[in-house]
């Protein structure tokens, strides 16, 4: 079997600099944008609230862009808007959990996803403090696992994050809540 190359112009080496800015000049056309888009929303993706500590309290954010990377170490990927506040917890050696969501936990999900929401999150007896790492989790979510920042890889307008996972809690029934075309299945 042949050695893995990459080539020029081809992520991580030379796609992006250390700022997440693109190397070549030129721009997707309006029409790719929209395609890929309509594309993405085809993608069904499971759905957790990643949570930290803030500066002021807690933060949290909706994802479903969160992927398993490897079982050694246990790891895995998260991306993140640059411009999202949550941004300013993914820096590395800081501990963040993703809260896996259960189909009936919509709501949930509603209120971390939306700015407009923002006083909904954290409230409630489902919310609690874990003992070992002080991040805030939700009680019956499909699993809790909690993470320390490895690395991070800036891309265009995201932060691509490397959790390492330092502890994991699983929930009860299998019965994830399923994001896809702006819904949920």
């Amino acid at each position: 079997m042949g050695a893995l190359v990459f080539l020029k112009g081809a992520w991580p080496c030379d796609a992006a600099d250390r700022e997440g800015r693109l190397d070549h000049a030129r721009s997707p056309s309006p029409e790719l944008n929209e395609d890929f888009r309509a594309a993405m929303r085809r993608l069904a993706s499971a759905v957790g609230v990643l949570t930290a500590n803030g500066p002021v309290g807690p933060l949290g954010m909706a994802a479903s862009s969160i992927t398993s990377l490897t079982i050694e170490p246990p790891s895995l990927l998260v991306c993140v808007n640059r411009s999202a506040t949550f941004h300013s917890c993914m820096n590395e050696g800081r501990s963040f959990c993703i809260n896996l969501l259960s189909r009936d936990q919509r709501d949930i999900c509603d209120a971390f996803g939306s700015p407009a929401r923002r006083n909904e999150r954290f409230v409630g007896d489902c919310w609690s403090v874990d003992p070992s790492s002080k991040l805030p989790v939700l009680a019956d979510a499909q699993a809790n696992i909690v993470c320390v920042v490895s690395r991070t890889f800036p891309y265009g307008t995201h932060s691509i994050v490397v959790g390492e996972v330092s502890d994991v809690r699983l929930g009860g029934d299998i019965a994830p809540l399923i994001y896809q075309n702006g819904g949920y299945l």
